[in-house]
């Protein structure tokens, strides 16, 4: 499928187990591909024996995402008020 759109480079992050009973593996690559074809900066993570839930390793790529996005926003609007924008 062609999906249209860019996410022109959006952090994603998608974390599964390889035996995640509701998400199968193959829909995690799956989509992982659809989301970097479309400029996604995708990180995909399948974990070993976990089962459907979430693991500390997740809830840390999450936080350190949203770091990164807050951080990029602060520094961007700095740089516009200092420019008077």
């Amino acid at each position: 499928r062609n999906y249209a759109g860019s996410l022109a480079g959006t952090p994603v992050f998608l974390g599964c187990s390889d035996i995640d009973f509701h998400i199968p593996a193959a829909r995690i690559r799956y989509t992982a591909d659809v989301l970097r074809q479309l400029g996604g900066n995708v990180t995909m993570r399948l974990y070993p024996g976990l089962g459907h839930t979430i693991n500390q390793d997740e809830i840390e790529a999450a936080q350190e995402i949203i770091s990164t996005v807050i951080d990029a926003s602060i520094s961007t609007a700095n740089t516009d008020f200092s420019q008077g924008t």
